[in-house]
């Protein structure tokens, strides 16, 4: 099978990231991002372990106060960069598409059921995949956790992840004394998201324009006020059905980059 991986032509490219990121890693480069994921961890089990000694009615308002803060974030977010923006309907369009391939490939039902197994069908507790689908979304949006891998990486610059592991140790706590010790599992999720940052910009460093930072931020703002509106139950928007939504700016940009490329 190895021998098979080998003799592949596109063995030489995955090697060659590969052997960056171990690289990165073992010289310490990657501190930022391995500082901010070890901050969730913590503040996750932390939130968690203060969550048995809150009662429920305190537990709610922290609830409401979570849901109304996401929409807040996701709202600012939005306005805050949709002046910034040059292709003003990307974002509809990333946001249609997104979610009919979040839809096809059953995103938010398969996962509603990977992590709510053990939960009762008559438990009205709060559901573990609306807590991580929130995290996710918090912890990744945002210029600080985006720009962040990028300074890392050009400049050796990682005040941006630093500020950044302060803000979602405050908000990993919140979340798990919400949601519980499930809450851990969003750590790897940033950690694959700032590291991907991070590559790309030290493959090429052209890759990652302000214009796509803008798109992704203004997806992002959007999907974080569907998850407040799902968690004060205002609007069960599915948002694990949009997430897709993210990627097609990317997809976008790329096209878009080796489109140029050919004509000019």
């Amino acid at each position: 099978m190895l021998v098979i991986f080998k003799k592949s032509p596109n063995y030489n490219v995955v090697w060659e990231i590969f052997c960056i990121f171990a690289d990165e890693i073992e010289k310490k480069r990657m501190l930022g991002t391995i500082v901010n994921t070890s901050t969730i961890v913590l503040g996750s089990l932390i939130g968690a372990t203060l969550k048995k000694g809150i009662k429920p009615q305190y537990q709610n308002v922290v609830f409401v106060a979570l849901g109304l803060c996401s929409v807040a974030l996701g709202l600012n977010a939005f306005v805050q960069f949709m002046p910034k923006s040059h292709y003003p309907v990307l974002f509809i369009l990333a946001m249609a598409v997104g979610g009919v391939i979040g839809v096809a490939l059953k995103l938010s039902q398969r996962f509603d059921k990977l992590v709510n197994r053990k939960r009762k069908t008559d438990d009205n507790s709060p559901k573990l995949s609306e807590g991580l689908s929130t995290g996710i979304l918090l912890y990744c949006i945002g210029t600080f956790s985006m720009l962040g891998p990028v300074n890392s990486a050009l400049l050796g610059d990682n005040t941006y992840l630093y500020t950044n592991a302060t803000l979602d140790f405050v908000t990993s706590m919140v979340l798990s004394a919400t949601y519980g010790y499930g809450m851990v599992l969003a750590a790897p999720v940033l950690f694959c998201w700032q590291s991907a940052f991070y590559l790309t910009a030290k493959v090429s460093a052209s890759a990652i324009s302000n214009d796509l930072i803008t798109e992704l931020s203004l997806v992002g703002g959007l999907l974080i006020m569907a998850s407040g509106l799902t968690i004060l139950k205002v609007k069960d928007c599915k948002t694990l059905n949009l997430l897709p939504a993210l990627f097609v700016p990317i997809i976008f940009f790329l096209f878009r980059s080796l489109f140029i490329k050919l004509l000019f």
